[in-house]
């Protein structure tokens, strides 16, 4: 099992930043690609992006390429993502997810039933 706990959410106004970090444990965390996600009210999951375990390979939506980055820091079992240049239609619950590599490769990464594991989420909330 792995335990996936999201933090950084928040207000924040159209413009602004946020950095979202998910912390991992139960497995070694460098074994595991990992994902984020987000759901707005009345809206389905969408993927936002994902990486390696390594960091050598990420993913974007079209929807955040040139605003939000993803990292990771496999010393402090976390994933980050940074998220630049908010907009009001950034606003939702954001989690993140985690899939053995192994089982990755081969797999589509935008897709969330390719992932095992998933954390509760941050609620992020743009303004206009």
């Amino acid at each position: 099992q792995v335990q996936l706990v999201e933090s950084g959410g928040g207000l924040v106004q159209a413009g602004g930043s946020l950095r979202l970090s998910c912390t991992a444990s139960g497995r070694p965390f460098s074994s595991y690609a990992m994902g984020w996600f987000r759901q707005a009210p009345g809206k389905e999951r969408e993927f936002v992006s994902a990486i390696s375990w390594n960091g050598g390979i990420t993913h974007y939506a079209d929807s955040v390429k040139g605003r939000f980055t993803i990292s990771r820091d496999n010393a402090k079992n976390t994933v980050y993502l940074q998220m630049n240049n908010l907009r009001p239609e950034d606003t939702a619950v954001y989690c993140c997810a985690a899939v053995n590599q192994i089982l990755a490769y081969g797999s589509r990464w935008s897709s969330a039933p390719t992932y095992q594991y998933w954390g509760q989420g941050t609620q992020v909330t743009v303004s206009s």
